[in-house]
């Protein structure tokens, strides 16, 4: 039975690729800070069938006690200070965990079990102000946030200790992928929330900030099984996990409001407050290695994933009322 440790666990991604990988027969360990109020409703369903160690990014002992008891075959670094907005007010604590946290998790692997299969979440706001569209593996880097900035260290960390202890660790670059289980304060569920709240009278407008910004948007139950895919290949590498496809913020909110027979003009205001200090306007990702090398695909449209999200929306509030 392969063994597994995930940080993140109890995000979006790390729900769904535990559920990927205890179908797969993996033993799954799971990290827990020490001091964690995290809520497990992503994992709720699954929760007996992980086993949870205290540790934190930020703090290499713990990460070392915490491969020691794992002994993983295979790690997965999802955990992250990961929204974007809250990384201009917290510049340390990103920098702290979502950046030096991933060489922490190298350095406890370097030191207790060099032979475990790592993988990094790199990210797609590491292109920030791009310099080619659309971004590949090669697309130079240029952050546009704190969050980025630590994406990239975390990024290039991993690329060290790959080449300078021969460490299996592969980084996946994945655009923006989305799910029910997102967390409020991102926009594609802070868009679906309030569509379904709007439509129940619970709710009377929605502020948004750039309607026009654009984003390869996905499915995250589709991007977890590229990370997958990575750690079975015979050598590591670095892939763009993407569909290929931009939309802007305004389709992403005319598609939600449509499907409960909105019109989203209706409730939508522009806000100032929710514009960015450095805006990426534009993040679009070329999938081609990953499709050729790990032969991975997306299943879910854009278009189908908003109509999912708001449908367990309206399916939680209509619950309470």
């Amino acid at each position: 039975m392969k063994r597994t440790l995930i940080t993140g666990i109890t995000g979006q991604d790390g729900s769904y690729l535990a559920e990927l990988l205890l179908d797969r027969g993996y033993k799954v360990y799971g990290l827990k800070r020490r001091t964690s109020t995290e809520n497990y409703e992503n994992i709720k369903h699954i929760r007996n069938d992980i086993e949870f160690i205290s540790g934190d990014l930020a703090d290499l002992s713990s990460l070392i006690q915490a491969v020691k008891l794992s002994k993983p075959d295979e790690v997965y670094n999802l955990g992250a200070q990961s929204f974007v907005a809250d990384s201009w007010s917290q510049p340390l604590y990103t920098a702290e965990v979502t950046g030096l946290g991933a060489l922490n998790m190298l350095e406890a692997v370097r030191q207790i079990k060099q032979d475990a299969r790592f993988y990094q979440a790199s990210s797609s706001e590491m292109f920030g102000k791009v310099i080619e569209t659309p971004q590949t593996e090669t697309t130079p880097f240029y952050p546009r946030s704190p969050y980025g900035v630590a994406k990239v260290y975390g990024h290039w960390i991993t690329v060290n200790y790959r080449e300078s202890f021969d460490i299996f660790a592969c980084s996946g670059i994945l655009f923006n992928h989305e799910s029910p289980r997102r967390g409020i304060q991102f926009v594609t569920r802070k868009v679906t929330d309030a569509v379904a709240r709007i439509k129940l009278g619970l709710q009377t407008e929605l502020r948004l900030g750039n309607l026009d910004a654009k984003r390869d948007w996905g499915f995250a139950g589709d991007y977890v099984k590229a990370m997958w895919l990575m750690l079975q290949e015979e050598k590591p590498n670095d892939y763009v996990v993407a569909t290929g496809k931009t939309h802007t913020v305004r389709e992403l909110v005319e598609i939600a409001f449509t499907h409960v027979g909105l019109n989203w003009e209706d409730y939508v205001i522009q806000d100032p407050a929710f514009m960015r200090p450095a805006e990426v306007d534009l993040l679009l990702g070329d999938p081609q290695k990953a499709k050729k090398e790990l032969g991975w695909e997306p299943k879910v449209s854009f278009e189908e994933l908003i109509k999912m999200m708001v449908d367990h929306d309206m399916q939680k509030y209509g619950q309470n009322q």
